[in-house]
């Protein structure tokens, strides 16, 4: 592992913006659709499947996060994990309220490694999901 120039080391705990976002029928069936599932209760919009935490951070997150707060270049950035541990149960017409943190940074193999913690919580104030994702910027 190289080490870190002092502007990565400041990025770890830099909080992200928080965002809300309501679980509708619709954007469930939408994922249903797009992944080949045509179970009827997919389709009637009254099932989270697992990955739709994916289609939360999209629809709900700045895109400019990667760019703007971590002064990324979007051209040389790879997605390079992502993971998933749920503590609750997400359901239709649930309002999360969504917050991030930079958890850690790392440099290795001429790349920089953001670990980024999200944390989803429900209108009832449970934290149903956490989630890292881990963000690659080539050099």
């Amino acid at each position: 592992m190289e080490s870190l120039s002092t502007g990565l080391q400041e990025k770890v705990g830099m909080k992200l913006d928080t965002y809300n976002f309501k679980i509708e029928k619709g954007k469930l069936r939408e994922l249903a659709l797009a992944i080949g599932d045509l179970r009827e209760e997919s389709l009637k919009g009254e099932l989270v499947l697992p990955t739709f935490p994916t289609v939360v951070d999209f629809m709900g997150e700045e895109t400019s996060t990667l760019e703007d707060l971590l002064g990324l270049n979007l051209q040389k950035v790879l997605h390079g994990e992502q993971e998933y541990e749920y503590l609750g149960e997400m359901k239709p017409g649930d309002d999360l309220t969504v917050t991030g943190v930079i958890e850690n940074v790392y440099t290795k193999a001429s790349m920089d490694f953001f670990i980024i913690k999200k944390e989803f919580v429900n209108q009832h104030g449970e934290t149903v999901l956490i989630s890292r994702s881990t963000i690659i910027e080539r050099h």
